[in-house]
């Protein structure tokens, strides 16, 4: 059940040791988060029954302490029992020595916003433009595209170790099936498993040979241990439905280890690395830190440093295949195309590039073709394309500092969908913070140029 709350204000937050500075950050944060329409989002997903749940400000506002401060979800708790600040960016009524909600609460707070809502709340953050008054307004502004992974906090996927991992799962299946059932467990070698695998894996140098024939005894293993619980199953035995859901991901690792081994190769479609997040897949970004990344990939746009979440998803994709929905989007939000796209090579094509012509768009890079005969044209191309270059490094730069300052870079949620929340949720911060900034900005420029006037009257 889910009862509405009425959003606090600052001289009504109870503070027994003094009043709250009206110049806070958190306090300026609170008032640029559209707290009424997060709430009509939130309450839309519960029914009438059951326990009053938190309020959506405490949900949103907790993910939100959390991306900002970068912090554990143990520490979020501490934080807010111990910063009356906090507890009132959360829309607490006064000041207590206590958290509202527990370690564990912060899970489901990330399960109750999906990508649609954080979608919205991401559009409400960002200022509303001014719509032109003409029909057919010309072009103006400037659109930014890009792509990147938000790596999961997975280990390396090396085959060996998954084997290993999978082998030592369908053991623990084993035990917990003939312990719950009283039946007689089989030989599984698990001893001469494990001593297979340790001889490979504590050895300084892995020659081919080596590598291709211990994953040969893992394999031989693993496929021994799914024939057992096979097995049981034939027999009578009933898996838990949490049994049943790891043995279908061990059984496609080991399927799809297996054809990887027989054909000699490291590539197969839809490629679980890691069992405890199966839904990760390799993304490859060819980047000179790591080739390939494991996590999820993220399209953004970017309009006067406020991003938006394009494209989300943990398959790899050709952010191109989003190139007319987001230009269509642009022109749906702001009355008009842009004046001219900033995009990687990767966006350039015949049918964009044709398209950007026809609506009078200048997209990133020289234009197909012999060049011009007149070298002054080719000069003042070169130094267009080297100023979108420069320019296009803002969209660089959000990633980057997504990753740096905001946990982008590596995502320590465990589920799916809190793993899409988290991205969600840093994004959410990093407009807030550019918001922020600009208002700061507005008003330190009008204090400082009302300072020189007082002081000219003066003078």
């Amino acid at each position: 059940m889910y009862k509405r709350d009425n959003q606090i204000k600052l001289d009504d937050f109870v503070f027994l040791y003094g009043k709250l500075d009206p110049d806070n950050e958190w306090v300026k944060l609170a008032g640029l988060i559209p707290w009424e329409i997060v709430e009509e989002r939130y309450a839309a997903g519960f029914v009438n029954n059951g326990h009053p749940a938190h309020s959506a400000r405490i949900a949103l506002g907790s993910l939100i302490i959390k991306q900002k401060l970068k912090c554990s979800d143990d520490w979020v708790v501490r934080h807010v029992s111990e910063n009356p600040y906090l507890q009132y960016f959360l829309g607490m009524k006064e000041y207590s020595n206590t958290c509202p909600f527990g370690t564990s609460t912060m899970v489901a707070f990330r399960k109750r916003f999906s990508d649609a809502d954080i979608a919205e709340i991401l559009e409400l953050t960002i200022p509303k433009p001014e719509l032109p008054e003409d029909d057919d307004p010309p072009n103006g502004g400037t659109l930014l595209m890009d792509a990147s992974c938000c790596p999961s906090d997975v280990a390396f996927p090396q085959d060996i170790n998954l084997l290993n991992e999978a082998r030592e799962k369908l053991e623990e299946t084993i035990d917990e099936i003939c312990e719950a059932d009283k039946l007689g467990k089989p030989r599984t070698y698990r001893k001469e498993a494990r001593k297979e695998y340790l001889k490979l894996a504590r050895s300084k140098k892995r020659t081919g040979k080596q590598t291709k024939a211990a994953i040969r005894k893992q394999l031989n293993y693993i496929k021994r241990d799914i024939g057992y619980i096979v097995r049981f199953v034939q027999e009578g035995v009933r898996l838990t439905p949490k049994q049943m859901e790891l043995l279908n991901i061990l059984t496609t690792v080991y399927e799809q280890q297996r054809a990887m081994f027989d054909n000699d190769n490291h590539s197969i479609p839809n490629r679980i690395v890691s069992i405890s997040q199966p839904w990760v897949r390799p993304i490859v970004r060819g980047k000179a830190k790591a080739k390939t990344e494991f996590g999820a990939k993220l399209h953004i746009s970017l309009v006067d440093g406020y991003a938006r979440m394009e494209r989300l998803s943990f398959e790899a994709f050709n952010e191109a295949d989003d190139f007319y929905r987001v230009v269509e989007g642009y022109r749906r939000r702001y009355g008009r195309y842009p004046e001219r796209i900033l995009a990687d090579r990767i966006y350039r094509n015949r049918k964009t590039l044709a398209f950007c012509k026809e609506k009078g768009i200048r997209l990133t890079g020289p234009a197909l073709g012999r060049p011009p005969k007149d070298a002054s044209i080719t000069r003042e191309a070169k130094r267009q394309e080297y100023v979108d270059i420069c320019d296009r490094n803002a969209v660089e730069g959000v990633f980057g500092t997504g990753k740096t300052a905001y946990g982008l870079g590596c995502i320590a949620a465990r589920l799916e969908d809190t793993t899409r929340c988290v991205i969600g949720v840093a994004l959410l911060v990093m407009n807030l913070q550019k918001r922020l900034r600009s208002l700061c900005r507005r008003f330190w420029s009008r204090w400082f140029f009302t300072g020189i006037s007082d002081f000219r009257l003066c003078a």
